[in-house]
């Protein structure tokens, strides 16, 4: 008989909401094993355990007061407030929204996805089957009174259609949990460009989920970005359906004092000819923590996958931390697979050179930083979207 783990304030309070919300296997389950430490490999280096301490009430309708956390010049604006979707403008040709009960994740051993498909109560639905002239902006908000928010978003694009879709994550300063699920499907040659951006309050916990299913000859582009949350993590699924698709997963962590953020991928080669160069970048300073997990897995159908992982970090502080961790599984024998893990400080020669030209440190360090980024945030094609992402760099350059 397997004995109960010792559960904390948060566990405890996560099982009485899956209780009261009819899912009484999930309630047990979270009883018996407890929220994952760092024995657990997917969250060795984020013990939930130990950083959630507190978890508070489900939330409730809230008012649409907020304003957008980043603003994207002609963006089709979608809103969620509390998980809950708002009223919209009519969508642009070729996009088609809606709604969908429950959550759009996959079923997956793995707590955040157990509670967010048990506790969403509706997911937005947006299908794309042409290539709309706008981008398409879901912003997800939590606002009143600290709550516990898990929200959904289903997208599709259709066999040839193409769309640049960016959300965001932000609220008010209370102490929010938010848990947020997005999947995202491409049809054969579909084109996505995906970026999701964490902006909330610092008093807030950020959780986010994103699945992929890629269909053949499709092209993905993504990009994740930690730039808010005192505890954030985003774990990313990714599978290639179909042959001769190419993917380039990209994301950054901004940590500063007291934060810890994390980004976990895991992508799963399934199908043969295709190719994904995964890019993360961590920039810390203060007494902070950036983390990056990431794991290519070539099935033994997947002959001639051509796959590369890099991260490379940016310390800026000696109370920093940069941990990463990339893997390989291979069970395919005509692939060329490869990974590799930097980290360091500016360099100095550069910052000698800078500053032998009379610019002062701290310009210098800014310059050096952004041409650091500058291989994430480039690829991003979109004017708006590029112009409001080095926004949130300078904003977090601009905290010093």
């Amino acid at each position: 008989m397997r004995v109960p783990v010792r559960l904390g304030a948060a566990e405890n309070v996560l099982i009485a909401q899956l209780q009261a919300a009819g899912a009484t296997a999930e309630a047990e389950r979270l009883s018996l094993a407890g929220l994952p430490t760092r024995r657990v490999e997917a969250y060795h280096y984020t013990d939930l355990k130990m950083l959630l301490r507190t978890v508070p009430p489900l939330a409730g309708a809230a008012n649409d007061a907020g304003h957008s956390a980043l603003d994207i010049a002609g963006a089709y604006h979608l809103r969620l407030v509390n998980g809950r979707i708002q009223r919209h403008p009519a969508s642009p040709v070729g996009v088609i929204v809606g709604h969908a009960e429950g959550s759009a994740l996959t079923e997956r051993d793995d707590v955040l996805v157990r509670l967010n498909t048990a506790l969403a109560g509706e997911t937005l639905t947006v299908s794309v089957d042409a290539t709309p002239d706008r981008v398409i902006h879901i912003d997800r908000r939590t606002e009143g009174e600290a709550a516990h928010a898990p929200s959904s978003v289903r997208l599709y694009v259709a066999d040839g259609a193409s769309a640049t879709v960016v959300e965001t994550f932000s609220g008010n300063a209370a102490a929010h949990v938010a848990n947020h699920a997005t999947f995202a499907q491409l049809g054969t040659g579909a084109e996505l460009t995906h970026v999701t951006v964490d902006l909330s309050d610092r008093a807030a916990t950020h959780f986010s989920t994103v699945e992929y299913e890629i269909g053949g000859d499709a092209q993905l582009r993504t990009l994740t970005v930690h730039a808010g949350a005192a505890l954030e993590r985003t774990q990313i699924f990714a599978r290639f359906g179909g042959e001769g698709a190419h993917a380039d997963f990209t994301g950054l962590n901004l940590t500063d004092e007291g934060q810890h953020a994390d980004v976990t991928l895991e992508v799963r080669h399934s199908k043969g000819h295709c190719s994904c160069k995964p890019l993360f970048k961590q920039v810390a300073r203060g007494r902070s923590k950036a983390v990056f997990q990431g794991k290519i897995v070539v099935e033994r159908d997947a002959q001639k996958t051509d796959a590369k992982l890099m991260m490379q970090g940016l310390m800026l502080s000696e109370e920093a931390e940069i941990l990463s961790k990339p893997e390989l599984e291979i069970f395919a024998d005509d692939v060329v697979c490869g990974h590799g893990s930097t980290c360091g400080r500016l360099d100095e020669d550069s910052m000698f050179y800078l500053m032998s030209r009379g610019v002062p440190k701290a310009e210098a360090e800014t310059m050096l930083i952004r041409g650091f980024l500058a291989e994430l945030l480039d690829p991003i094609a979109d004017e708006a979207v590029n112009a409001a992402l080095q926004g949130v760099v300078d904003r977090w350059l601009a905290r010093k």
